[in-house]
């Protein structure tokens, strides 16, 4: 997989960040949801995958890709 960076909306060049792969996909970089509750509400996470949290801002960085 190739990644392309996107955009991010940290000062320090850390996460949140975006890229977009050669597969049709993006790749999302942030912070790991360990959040009991709002994992207890995430619906149908299979093995090996995770859910991380952005801000919002961070999508205007897809739109133009």
């Amino acid at each position: 997989m190739k990644l392309r960076f996107l955009g991010s909306t940290s000062d320090d060049g850390q996460c949140p960040t975006l890229y977009e792969t050669d597969r049709d996909t993006y790749v999302v970089q942030g912070d790991a949801v360990t959040d009991p509750e709002a994992l207890a509400e995430l619906r149908n996470v299979l093995p090996g995958e995770t859910c991380v949290e952005i801000p919002k801002e961070l999508l205007r960085f897809a739109e133009g890709a």
